[in-house]
């Protein structure tokens, strides 16, 4: 596994492919790209957090940079402080639901914004040119703190006027949290007990061992569920280990699905505000059925998260995220949060009197099925393939803004090529995971 180099960043394992050099490299070509100005940065818990930070703020001063650090921090967190200190960009050191040996670059723009294309291919142009502005000794950048970044980002969250504090808490919701000892261990658990909320924890200590698969996937999740049931708590909420993705459990100690986190929260800003959504190409349908409830539009957008955001931007949308638990919510920052998510889902909860579970009966339902083709086995390549599946499909009017994307009266199949192995990702939804892959499989046997 090589280094992964991406407009949004750099990933990979560290001491092997992610190394101090090119941290600095990277580090060194965002720095110049900038010019100068403040940057925010921030980490998850990993073990290589710390060393990673220090190569990444003393290269950062090296370009004239002024640091403002937060140590650790959830992505969010990091986004808001950029736009608190009205600064030129941000640093996440987080590989997101990467296990423990990774870590990463995520680079924010001046909005607070992942970069998009174009901004990355400059920020790519430079490392590969190592043409770094590097300064003298007496114009190099300081380095200063702000360890109140977090409780800032709560303050913002309670002062939206739709969370109603003292209505959460006459609820005297009991929630268990399973942060995965990442960057929310602390955050979640402080933001809960600000809406007077009882908590229950576990592995909420932010010492970047995860205890399961980081991923808040069904199948990593059988631990909060059983405590949600021990405890006879209200909900249980589950985070990744920089905090910007938000898995649901009722509680009977069932999981919501994952996709179900940004229809909960379109529900909720729906019924305050007239607007549009937004969401990903594959993301749920149960995001169109919520929206058209309430007259709404949900616009899809290609995979990634700075793609919803511009089709959020573009079409003025009050509200957008991403099926794997991602909530965007444009009065706060323009990127995933997990704590405004979790804030949203309370006040849904609270201010409909319902039971989660009552709540995700009352949903549109629909399953999906997740396969992937590999390309040697086929024996074509994934441009051939995704051209086929257009032509053999033309009638259904595909959508090839991202892949393909193939939508029937009982469903949908979506083809994209991986951006890091050899295979094309086949995702199909319909009424059961049974008609999905159904679904999906008619249209694979007819390209076979």
């Amino acid at each position: 596994m090589a280094l992964m180099i991406s407009v949004s960043g750099i990933r990979g394992i560290f001491g092997t492919h992610l190394t101090p050099e090119n941290l600095v490299t990277f580090t060194a070509a965002y720095g110049t790209w900038l010019n100068g100005g403040s940057v925010v940065v921030g980490r998850d818990s990993r073990v290589t957090g710390q060393i990673c930070e220090d190569i990444v703020c003393a290269t950062l001063q090296s370009t004239g940079c002024n640091v403002i650090k937060t140590g650790i921090a959830t992505t969010p967190t990091v986004a808001m402080g950029v736009l608190k200190h009205q600064a030129e960009g941000g640093i996440i050191l987080t590989a997101s639901h990467n296990p423990e040996q990774w870590n990463a670059l995520k680079l924010l723009n001046n909005r607070s914004e992942f970069l998009d294309s174009e901004q990355g291919k400059e920020v790519l142009t430079l490392a590969e040119d190592g043409n770094f502005n590097y300064k003298m000794f007496d114009q190099i950048g300081s380095i200063t703190t702000d360890s109140d970044l977090a409780s800032y980002h709560i303050r913002k969250i309670l002062e939206l006027p739709y969370i109603d504090e003292k209505l959460i808490r006459s609820k005297n919701f009991k929630v268990a949290v399973d942060a995965v000892n990442g960057a929310a261990s602390n955050a979640l658990p402080e933001l809960l007990e600000a809406l007077g909320v009882s908590v229950q924890k576990i592995h909420c200590t932010p010492n970047g061992i995860f205890p399961h698969n980081p991923e808040p996937l069904p199948e990593h999740l059988s631990e909060i569920c059983e405590l949600v049931r021990e405890q006879k708590c209200d909900l249980g909420i589950v985070t990744d280990p920089d905090g910007d993705r938000l898995a649901l459990v009722d509680e009977n100690g069932d999981l919501f699905g994952e996709e179900y986190t940004q229809v909960m929260a379109f529900d909720l800003m729906l019924s305050k505000k007239n607007g549009d959504t937004a969401t990903n190409l594959s993301s749920s349908r149960a995001a169109d059925k919520i929206s058209e409830k309430y007259g709404a539009q949900c616009h899809r957008s290609a995979v990634g998260e700075i793609n919803v955001v511009k089709v959020m931007q573009k079409e003025n949308a009050i509200i957008s995220g991403e099926g794997n638990g991602g909530v965007i919510n444009p009065d706060l920052h323009p990127g995933r949060d997990a704590l405004v998510g979790t804030a949203m889902a309370l006040q849904l909860l609270a201010e409909r009197n319902l039971k989660a579970s009552d709540y995700r009966k009352s949903l549109p339902h629909f399953e999906m099925s997740k396969q992937k083709l590999q390309l040697a086995d086929l024996g074509v390549d994934a441009d051939q393939l995704l051209k086929k599946v257009s032509e053999s499909f033309q009638k259904q009017n595909p959508n090839t803004l991202d892949g393909v994307k193939i939508d029937f009266e009982n469903g949908w199949v979506h083809f994209r090529k991986s951006n890091t192995e050899p295979i094309v990702r086949v995702y199909s939804e319909a009424e059961s995971k049974k008609a999905a892959e159904e679904l999906a499989e008619k249209v694979i046997s007819i390209i076979r």
